[in-house]
C-alpha cells in the first residue's frame, strides 16, 4: 500500500490540519497563550504519530520487499523496535 492511499495516515494528516486552521483562528481572533499553547501542542503531537505512522510503514514495506512477508514473531520484534523509536 502506498503511502498516498493509506486512508490512517491520511486522516492523521487531516486532524493535525483541522487543529493548525483552529490554531491560525485563534491567533487571529487574540486568544489566551495558554489555550493556544494547548492547541499547539495537539499538532506537535498528530504530527509526531503520523511520521512515527509514515517511517514504520514505509520500514515494514520495503523490509517485506526484501524478505518476503513477515512471520508474527517479526512482526512482533518490528513492532517493539517501533515503540522504541518513539523515543527519538
Amino acid at each position: 500500500m502506498s503511502h498516498a492511499t493509506n486512508k490512517d495516515l491520511k486522516n492523521r494528516l487531516k486532524r493535525a490540519h483541522g487543529h493548525l486552521a483552529k490554531i491560525i483562528a485563534m491567533v487571529e481572533d487574540n486568544r489566551e497563550a495558554l489555550e493556544t499553547a494547548q492547541q499547539l501542542q495537539a499538532v506537535v503531537s498528530a504530527l509526531d504519530k503520523a511520521k512515527t505512522f509514515l517511517v514504520t510503514h514505509h520500514i515494514e514495506h520495503h523490509l517485506e520487499e526484501a524478505v518476503g512477508p513477515l512471520s508474527d514473531e517479526a512482526r512482533a520484534k518490528l513492532g517493539r523496535l517501533t515503540d522504541l523509536a518513539k523515543y527519538l
